[in-house]
């Protein structure tokens, strides 16, 4: 099961800082690089972000459709991948 993560920089909600995706049963994540401005495989880093407790309430868990709207905002118009696509890359990153 995916699940997602919308990602803020302080206490302010009104403009997500990142967005990831999680298939957490298989330690699978995928997130926006700012840097690279793309979506990129590192389940490193979002289980780094999730496990840090001065970031408990910098993230919120939301569904598909909420994190389909944040994310052009965040990536500057770059859509989140289908569901497809992002399992296609979790499975290669397996293999």
């Amino acid at each position: 099961m995916l699940t997602y993560y919308v990602l803020y920089r302080g206490d302010h909600r009104d403009h997500p800082a990142g967005v990831f995706v999680m298939d957490a049963a298989h330690g699978h994540a995928m997130l926006w690089d700012h840097r690279r401005r793309a979506w990129t495989y590192n389940p490193g880093l979002a289980i780094r972000l999730l496990d840090d407790h001065r970031n408990f309430d910098r993230y919120e868990e939301v569904d598909r459709q909420t994190a389909d709207q944040l994310v052009p905002g965040v990536t500057g118009g770059v859509p989140l991948p289908d569901e497809a696509s992002i399992r296609s890359v979790f499975t290669e990153a397996s293999g």
